[in-house]
């Protein structure tokens, strides 16, 4: 399980409940089902995925399992 750090690395963008748009150029995360929150982290390690954030995002999640994204998108989709 990815500990409270990882999600606070995420959160430092995106804002605590994801309702933020990443340097003001991301799209809004919150209320992103898990599905859809786990194929965009996997299409950002694979490089299929992204737009203006591309880069970025591709670093951030380059070290983490396919199970740690799981579990991340899980703790996203969970915010309210």
């Amino acid at each position: 399980s990815l500990s409270a750090a990882s999600l606070a690395a995420c959160a430092g963008c995106h804002g605590a409940d994801f309702s933020k748009a990443a340097l003001g150029k991301s799209q809004v995360v919150k209320g992103w089902d898990a599905a859809k929150i786990e194929a965009s982290l996997k299409g950002y390690k694979d490089g299929s995925y992204g737009g203006a954030m591309k880069g970025t995002m591709t670093g951030q999640v380059k070290a983490l399992s396919d199970a740690d994204i799981a579990d991340l998108a899980k703790q996203i989709a969970a915010m309210k």
